[in-house]
């Protein structure tokens, strides 16, 4: 993938370079208008590449022009130049939750971890899925008989005691 990318931006260097010196012509700006740069293109166009004189600089700066555009497609892409994505946003089907009985074993798990006492808040950080998944399942738990449901006394916070841990 690399080597084409690398033969795209030779290509466009050999279309920016035959576009510049159709500006010597008469036409000139093309080059730019090629490559992204609409304002300065017309102005090019308008004038004759500023009296040729932008022309003749821009000979030395069709390199930079190209690259310029080249690093702009990849942003606009999401892609860095060394074509990594990025700000990849992570979609809620990518992310494992566990539900069921899946959902139970780990809050079983986490109350081990924790002494048998649980707090939802807890749950949810041990197994990443929601409040209301968590609560819901360990009220189901608590139905029955699992569990007990009690207030900290320190914190006050509903808390969740496996007596058979």
């Amino acid at each position: 993938m690399n080597l084409e990318n690398n033969q795209q931006q030779k290509d466009r260097l050999l279309i920016s370079y035959i576009l510049c010196t159709a500006g010597f012509f008469g036409v000139g700006g093309l080059h730019r208008l090629y490559n992204g740069k609409i304002g300065t293109g017309l102005l090019w166009l308008c004038t004759f590449g500023l009296f040729y004189v932008g022309q003749i600089v821009d000979l030395l700066l069709i390199p930079n022009i190209v690259d310029e555009y080249e690093r702009n497609l990849r942003l606009k892409a999401g892609v860095s130049p060394l074509g990594v994505p990025l700000n990849q946003a992570v979609v809620a089907s990518q992310v494992y939750r566990p539900t069921g009985n899946e959902l139970m074993i780990k809050l079983i798990e986490a109350a081990e971890s924790k002494g048998g006492v649980l707090t939802v808040t807890q749950g949810v950080k041990f197994t990443g899925a929601s409040f209301a998944e968590v609560e819901a399942t360990l009220k189901e738990m608590y139905k029955s008989g699992y569990v007990k449901i009690d207030n900290d006394p320190n914190t006050g916070a509903v808390t969740y005691y496996f007596h058979e841990l």
